[in-house]
């Protein structure tokens, strides 16, 4: 579910009431939660600017890719080449675990060696 176009909240802080942002249906990365003496002493400063989040910069139109180990963070420009990465990472990966289930050891699969990598790449062309 999105409110205002937003899908998830992601900071490097702790959230307050967290049953409340729960209950968003939103996906929540924080660092814990914690209830302040006051709610007056957070404000709001802007939309599409800049910020830091756990000591990396954000810039508006960045990807932000989160699951349950965490969230990393895609400059613009560099998405398109690291989709490309991801989808080749992702096909190796696949592969390798059809060769452990298959008996193979991890040494030497992962990552993969010169003679593992020449088998992996054979069966792709497949």
């Amino acid at each position: 579910m999105k409110y205002r176009d937003v899908a998830a909240l992601v900071t490097g802080g702790v959230v307050r009431d967290l049953e409340g942002v729960l209950e968003t249906g939103l996906s929540v990365w924080a660092s814990g939660t914690t209830a302040p003496p006051s709610v007056a002493g957070m404000t709001f400063v802007n939309w599409q600017e800049p910020v830091s989040c756990g000591g990396v910069a954000i810039f508006p139109d960045d990807l932000i890719v989160a699951d349950r180990d965490g969230a990393v963070v895609i400059p613009a420009a560099m998405i398109d080449d690291v989709l490309q990465s991801a989808r080749e990472q992702e096909r190796l990966e696949g592969w390798i675990i059809k060769e452990v289930r298959n008996g193979a050891i991890l040494p030497g699969l992962y990552p993969p060696n010169a003679e593992n990598r020449a088998r992996y790449e054979a069966d792709s062309r497949d």
